[in-house]
C-alpha cells in the first residue's frame, strides 16, 4: 500500500470500481475511469484500489496507461501471447505464453 493511508477502502468501494473497470475494460486510463465510477470517491482511494487489483492479478495497466480487465485467465494469456506490453510484467509470470 501507498504511504500516508488513513483508512483503506470498503470492500462495497473496491467492488465498485471493479464492476466499472469490468464495464469500461480497455477504452479509459486512470482518470476518465475515475470520472466514469457511479459514486464519488477520493482520487487517492481509488489509486488505492487499482493498486491492490493490479497486484491481485484482476487488472492490468499497458504501456498507453488503459486499463483492462483481466480476471479471465485464458484472456490474458490470448492478450500477452499477441504482444500486448505490459506495465508490470513479473506480476503475470504465472500466465504462460
Amino acid at each position: 500500500m501507498r504511504q500516508g493511508i488513513l483508512h483503506s477502502p470498503t470492500l462495497e468501494s473496491v467492488m465498485m470500481v471493479e464492476r466499472t473497470i469490468h464495464k469500461h475494460s480497455q477504452e479509459c486510463g486512470k482518470y476518465q475511469l475515475w470520472k466514469k465510477l457511479p459514486r464519488k470517491m477520493m482520487y487517492q482511494t481509488f489509486l488505492v484500489i487499482l493498486d491492490y487489483l493490479e497486484k491481485s492479478g484482476k487488472i492490468l495497466i499497458d504501456k498507453d496507461g488503459c486499463i483492462i480487465w483481466t480476471y479471465n485467465p485464458r484472456r490474458i494469456r490470448e492478450l500477452i501471447s499477441k504482444g500486448l506490453v505490459v506495465k508490470n510484467r513479473k506480476v503475470y509470470k504465472h500466465y504462460k505464453t
